[in-house]
């Protein structure tokens, strides 16, 4: 899905974003959304480290 927007696109999204929270919230955005993506991908190793060891048995 991300692959299809390309340069442009992610430019006018990242302008977008500034426009509508401002300098001062992005960062706090990032942030929150980088911790949302390593909890995810934490979650994930989890589980698919417990389906390994669940087919091993």
């Amino acid at each position: 899905m991300l692959s299809n927007i390309g340069i442009p696109g992610l430019i006018l999204i990242l302008v977008l974003a500034l426009i509508i929270f401002g300098p001062k919230k992005l960062p706090e955005i990032g942030r929150a959304f980088g911790e949302t993506l390593k909890e995810f991908k934490k979650s994930t190793r989890e589980l698919t480290k417990d389906d390994d060891n669940d087919n091993r048995k």
